[in-house]
């Protein structure tokens, strides 16, 4: 399935720049949100990792659904450090990759509901 590549590729590029993003916090001394942000932007990849292993087209389903909520909290923790100049960061790389995961996801878990619904 060439959407679960792309998804699986991005996610893991995505994990990669929030572990930099963690380290421009601490290097910043923030230290609150920064471990938010790496638990909830790390475990995107790992949740979709999850799907395309999953024994069943409903377990692909709820793995894809948590990883998109899991995106969705990352969006807010890094809409939270853009918002409040606790920590100066390239803000634009980071909400767009963010809000692509969320789409990408979000297409996903919506064909797959669409599909189990219509069987």
């Amino acid at each position: 399935m060439q959407k679960d590549n792309l998804i699986k590729d991005k996610t893991f590029s995505f994990a990669l720049l929030v572990i930099e993003l963690y380290k421009i916090c601490k290097s910043q001394n923030e230290f609150v949100i920064s471990k938010q942000l790496l638990r909830s932007g790390t475990s995107i990849g790992a949740n979709v990792q999850e799907a395309i292993a999953g024994f069943s087209e409903k377990d692909f389903l709820h793995k894809m659904s948590i990883a998109s909520k899991e995106a969705r909290e990352t969006q807010y923790w890094i809409e939270l450090l853009s918002q409040s100049k606790m920590v100066q960061f390239d803000e634009i790389l980071y909400k767009n990759e963010i809000q692509s995961i969320v789409n990408i996801l979000t297409s996903i878990v919506k064909t797959v509901q669409q599909k189990l619904n219509s069987k």
